[in-house]
């Protein structure tokens, strides 16, 4: 589609309010919020009056735009007895064109790495985006080396070595948690290699500040950077952290930060709030998601992740519930 050829803020706010006047238009659920908050179509103009749908709406209602059939369901993992949330993509090919651009917008040809995939849990289960992302780039990939791993950390410790020695260029992406399982095997001194960690201990080790997770991973693979993807069930579209846990978006997609007490008031560069993602490739469900994480931008189009809130956290949290 077009969109992924938005290059600038004026034709991305253009873009943004052709794309929500189609979504209010033909998304129920998000037509009915819509109302409810009392807002009007034709008043929406600018991008920062755009309302946000609030996340925990994938967990509950059929998020769609379109009425074409559903090819897959993406749904989130989550612990016994809470509700997961379910994105329905009814066109595949318009989210492999994301995650393909995407990454080729940060760091090339996907062909030119071997990629190494360190996914427990998620490879374990059905319906992750993120194995269904991953799974492409290894088919992509020019390298017989390629593939998913799950407990052979011995195996994969020696071919990591080996390739990097070697000089091949290597991205290994792994679940924070099974990236520290590897590193308790095995210290490396890495220097061909791209190291991605997804986030999430998934219950398996305490939760640790970024900065901190970094400093031990960096120490173990022998790397000044680690590199970060900030991606969810509910997105189509990533962003990708190069270092030092400062994330930037491709073109299509944008960050917003919104006040925790006035979830309608965004936030300037340097203020603490929660992350609004608007996704250009959510076209067939909704563009304009309000997520559970809190952030804060430090520059135009780069921003940091600074954790999680609950809604007993937030004030004003009455006014984004249906």
């Amino acid at each position: 589609m077009d969109f992924f050829k938005t290059s600038n803020f004026e034709s991305f706010e253009q873009e943004a309010l052709r794309i929500f006047r189609y979504q209010a238009k033909n998304n129920v659920v998000y037509g009915r919020f819509i109302d409810l908050l009392g807002i009007r179509i034709e008043n929406v103009d600018q991008l920062h009056r755009i309302p946000f749908l609030p996340i925990e709406f994938f967990k509950s209602f059929e998020v769609l735009s379109s009425e074409d059939p559903v090819e897959q369901v993406f749904t989130s993992s989550g612990t016994t007895g809470v509700s997961t949330s379910r994105h329905l993509i009814t066109d595949l090919g318009l989210y492999e064109q994301s995650f393909t651009s995407g990454f080729t917008h940060f760091y090339g040809d996907i062909k030119d790495y071997v990629i190494l995939a360190l996914l427990p849990g998620y490879l374990e289960r059905q319906g992750s985006s993120l194995i269904y992302m991953v799974d492409d780039f290894i088919k992509k990939s020019d390298s017989k080396y390629s593939g998913f791993y799950l407990d052979e950390l011995d195996e994969l410790s020696e071919l990591l070595i080996t390739l990097d020695d070697r000089g091949e260029k290597v991205l290994l992406i792994g679940v924070t948690y099974a990236l520290l399982d590897l590193l308790e095997k095995q210290k490396f001194s890495l220097k061909n290699t791209v190291v991605m960690e997804t986030g999430g201990m998934k219950g398996k080790r305490k939760e640790m500040v970024r900065k901190e997770l970094h400093q031990i991973l960096g120490s173990g693979f022998g790397l000044s950077k680690i590199h970060s993807e900030y991606g969810m069930t509910e997105l189509l579209s990533q962003a990708y952290s190069k270092g030092d846990g400062i994330f930037e978006t491709p073109p299509w997609m944008k960050i917003l930060i919104r006040d925790t007490e006035d979830p309608f008031q965004t936030l300037g560069i340097g203020k603490t709030g929660g992350i609004n993602v608007i996704d250009f490739a959510n076209y067939n469900s909704c563009s304009f998601i309000a997520t559970q994480d809190l952030g804060r931008k430090i520059a135009q189009d780069k921003f940091e992740i600074l954790g999680r809130f609950d809604h007993s956290d937030i004030r004003g949290c009455n006014l984004m519930v249906v």
